[in-house]
């Protein structure tokens, strides 16, 4: 019940709400005698924190991290790890028109008829706010596979229908929009500000590289990595579709092409994304996710009050146009979480 926890040996929970008093995680399972600080977990928050550029919500959150338990002296202590970040710029007034009205392509319908009551200052525990315990728990998990050589890596492949087409990684830290291709990702920002103006939003694709996973990972049958993975994708709120390796183009591939020839160096190319039978090849991992355009507009919409009367609604509060970049290090939090619980299960065996 609940749903709120994810993992089996490396096990994450997160709470809180947009509008509450604070957010956080509670992770157990991380392995001892690790070195972790504030600063760790501190600089993946950054990466998400809204109101640092143009598109973003003017929410003004430092989202500065506490660490309750499970360190002393600057060490895990195998213990439960409980990380804790306070909301300070909380106004929910806009909210108040929304108490009794469902907004289209958000989850107000769906709690309020999975639990009869719903927070509906902001989104409540569905709004992406919930995403930064999410980010602190994947720093922890980060700090696991740094140990072992692997590397997360997320990056805007696509936004607003603007593709990136060079793949330069060192690019992707020197723009705003984590972009490999500099040119691509001017022409997206420019796309973005075009949009606010017109009062709506955008969605795109977030690809997600993992260098030096150990093969051997993952477990048949129904806990596939492939499988664990989408999951922790998906369970974001603003993803509708995952992608592994060749995704959907396999579907018009024949065998011939989509098999991935063995060589003793490893494989010839990498359709399968570096997952086969659901465990990790060596290979890198390669993922992509569709994320779709954030719901709240200041357009008009058609809905529908509590009482299923029809209303026509314009979304106030403060929004970004678009997931991307912040939803960029929720997707390698998300793998890295899922990750180390694997990379532990294998040590187990």
């Amino acid at each position: 019940m609940g749903g709120n926890s994810l993992g089996t040996l490396f096990k994450v929970t997160t709470w809180g709400e947009s509008h509450g008093k604070a957010l956080g995680a509670v992770i157990d399972g991380c392995p001892p005698r690790m070195e972790l600080s504030v600063d760790d977990i501190q600089k993946e928050l950054e990466r998400r924190r809204p109101g640092q550029g143009k598109g973003t919500s003017p929410r003004k959150e430092e989202d500065r991290v506490e660490i309750l338990s499970g360190v002393y002296e600057g060490k895990t202590t195998g213990t439960p790890i409980a990380l804790l970040i306070w909301n300070k710029d909380v106004d929910s007034e806009p909210y108040e028109e929304l108490k009794d009205v469902f907004r289209p392509g958000h989850a107000d319908f769906t709690y309020q008829a999975k639990y009869g009551i719903r927070d509906h200052r902001g989104g409540g525990r569905a709004s992406a706010r919930e995403t930064v315990g999410r980010v602190a728990a994947g720093a922890v998990a980060k700090k696991i596979l740094e140990r072992e050589k692997v590397d997360i890596l997320a990056y805007t492949l696509e936004l607003g229908g603007i593709r990136a087409e060079k793949m330069d990684y060192a690019e992707i830290e020197n723009n705003a929009l984590f972009c490999p291709d500099r040119d691509a990702a001017i022409r997206m920002a420019e796309k973005i500000e075009k949009t606010r103006l017109q009062g709506d939003t955008l969605g795109g694709i977030v690809e997600i590289l993992v260098r030096g996973c150990p093969s051997g990972l993952g477990e048949p049958v129904f806990d596939k990595l492939e499988a664990d993975l989408a999951k922790g994708l998906m369970s974001i709120g603003a993803i509708r579709g995952v992608e592994v390796g060749a995704g959907f183009r396999v579907a018009r591939l024949p065998g011939s092409e989509s098999n991935d020839p063995l060589i003793p160096g490893g494989f010839g190319k990498n359709d399968a994304g570096g997952i086969l039978g659901g465990i990790s090849t060596g290979a890198d991992i390669l993922l992509r996710v569709a994320v779709k355009p954030i719901p709240s507009i200041s357009l008009e919409q058609k809905t529908i009050d509590s009482l299923r009367r029809p209303i026509s609604l314009k979304v106030r509060g403060r929004h970004d146009v678009a997931a991307i970049p912040r939803i960029n290090p929720v997707c390698e939090a998300m793998v890295a979480i899922v990750l180390a619980d694997h990379w532990l299960r294998q040590r187990a065996i």
